[in-house]
């Protein structure tokens, strides 16, 4: 497999454009695209998600399906305006499988040698936006910055440091994580109240 190299570039258009050649795994062969992260260049607010959805998939736009639906809500029930965060996925091919007899796509999570083929993607993007605060959607997300080491669920909804960056880091369960809990109305408050500790580490 020919690998692409990430250009060396803070230009988000160029980035968005080499994307969609990018052969460093083997996610392309099924997506439709490589979706691209979306939103303000200097935005003080980015959020990392972990891989297009089927819908994300489809329309070439992050965090169109249910989860960025309940994340729009929750952005607002937050206090956070979603047009002045730049929003994007640690790994920018979708992943699924088919459903059994089915047209259906379902979701599947990266491996961890996905996540390191995109990691330049991502590292690219983080030196543009250079976000004050960077808000990690789920465990994927924050394997890919924090290592797989990391535990959203032992240091979810702290402010922690972000070693070699001026800024700070708020990890957080991924959106569809929500939609899955048995008590969807916990989750979300939950989800919530961990998008309001990063609003208020906004300088």
């Amino acid at each position: 497999m020919a690998t692409v190299t990430v250009p060396e570039t803070t230009a988000l258009s160029k980035l968005r454009e080499a994307v969609q050649h990018c052969r460093n795994c083997d996610l392309y062969k099924d997506a439709d695209r490589a979706v691209f992260g979306e939103g303000p260049k200097k935005s003080p607010l980015m959020m990392v998600g972990e891989t297009p959805g089927d819908q994300e998939d489809k329309k070439g736009h992050v965090f169109v399906g249910p989860a960025g639906r309940l994340l729009d809500e929750a952005l607002i029930d937050a206090g956070i305006d979603r047009a002045g965060v730049y929003l994007t996925n640690a790994v920018k091919h979708f992943k699924f499988t088919r459903e059994e007899r089915g047209k259906r796509r379902l979701h599947k999570t990266p491996s961890r040698s996905e996540i390191v083929a995109c990691q330049t993607w991502l590292e690219r993007e983080l030196a543009a936006v250079k976000p004050a605060v960077l808000v990690l959607l789920g465990a994927v997300a924050a394997s890919s910055v924090m290592g797989p080491s990391f535990r959203v669920t032992q240091q979810r909804g702290e402010v922690l440091d972000w070693p070699d960056h001026d800024g700070v880091i708020v990890a957080t369960v991924h959106p569809s994580a929500v939609l899955r809990a048995d008590d969807r109305e916990a989750a979300y408050a939950e989800f919530v109240a961990d998008l309001r500790v990063a609003a208020r580490a906004l300088p």
